[in-house]
């Protein structure tokens, strides 16, 4: 279990600073979402094809995982719409919440029974999402997008583990990320019609933020999590996400100072989002040791 662990570690390390990254590029969330779609799909295509992994599904298989691409592109949306309404700090730190989201979630998708205690654990870092939204009015609209990009990253990791036994994580990925694309441009004419935007193009550093976003953030830290899917469960993967706003936001202060701007209940809550994770960790790691 220690490789796959290592593999999701990496792949959360990498995905803290897709926040950073976000708030770099100077697109609207919709724009930036299409282009990294856009920008990952032809680096995976060309990848698998001179590795000569590309793979053909069935229609069945094909429309499971273009649904599932639609969940992830709207995750994304949210994320960078959070991070635009808000700052890479609050929009990191409503994904804390997916602990509690997959006890409560997994079951129903998984035929499992509820695990109450990770339910209530889950609760405690939902208590400091509350914390800072309830005492800091400037962030409520990017804490109720956070918060919907936080579900729709438990749904497609659920629906995810019910798939990865049957296509390789490569495959996986090209297909999801061709159905979010697909559903990004039908949305998009709307989507810039109720938003518009002055910018439709990046700009040249946009392209090179994008492509380091896209290589790094996206098809290596999804392979590393989707091969990481097929020995851990889904609430194991969902609990050590929970590193990813400690990641993101230690980067958010270093780059942007994000620090000067936040008050004392940002640190309150964000003090119970972290006592959750490490009472989890706590919960997962003990009976490991009693067996040895």
């Amino acid at each position: 279990m220690k490789i796959p662990l290592i593999k999701l570690h990496v792949a959360v390390f990498l995905w803290g600073f897709t926040g950073v990254l976000g708030r770099l590029i100077t697109l609207n969330e919709g724009l930036l979402v299409w282009y990294r779609l856009v920008l990952t799909i032809i680096s995976l295509l060309v990848l698998m094809y001179v590795r000569g992994e590309l793979q053909r599904l069935s229609l069945k298989q094909t429309l499971q995982l273009f649904g599932i691409g639609v969940i992830v592109a709207l995750h994304w949306a949210c994320f960078y719409g959070s991070i635009k309404y808000a700052n890479v700090s609050i929009a990191l730190t409503c994904l804390s919440a997916a602990g509690m989201f997959t006890a409560l979630l997994e079951p129903w998708v998984m035929h499992t029974r509820i695990q109450w205690l990770e339910v209530l654990l889950g609760m405690v870092g939902v208590a400091g999402i509350y914390l800072i939204f309830h005492f800091d009015p400037r962030y409520q609209t990017g804490i109720i997008i956070g918060t919907a990009a936080t579900i729709f990253s438990v749904v497609f990791n659920l629906l995810n583990k019910r798939i990865i036994q049957q296509v390789s994580s490569k495959t996986m990925l090209l297909y999801e990320l061709c159905g979010g694309w697909l559903g990004v441009t039908v949305l998009m004419p709307f989507y810039l019609h109720l938003f518009p935007t002055e910018h439709l193009w990046p700009s040249l550093g946009d392209w090179g933020w994008l492509l380091l976003l896209c290589w790094f953030c996206t098809v290596l830290a999804m392979d590393l999590s989707l091969q990481s899917l097929r020995k851990l469960s889904a609430f194991t993967q969902s609990l050590t996400l929970n590193l990813e706003p400690v990641y993101g936001i230690i980067l958010a202060f270093a780059v942007y100072h994000e620090n000067k701007y936040l008050s004392s209940s940002f640190y309150i809550g964000f003090a119970l989002i972290f006592l959750s994770v490490a009472l989890q960790t706590f919960r997962i790691i003990k009976p490991k040791k009693e067996s040895f």
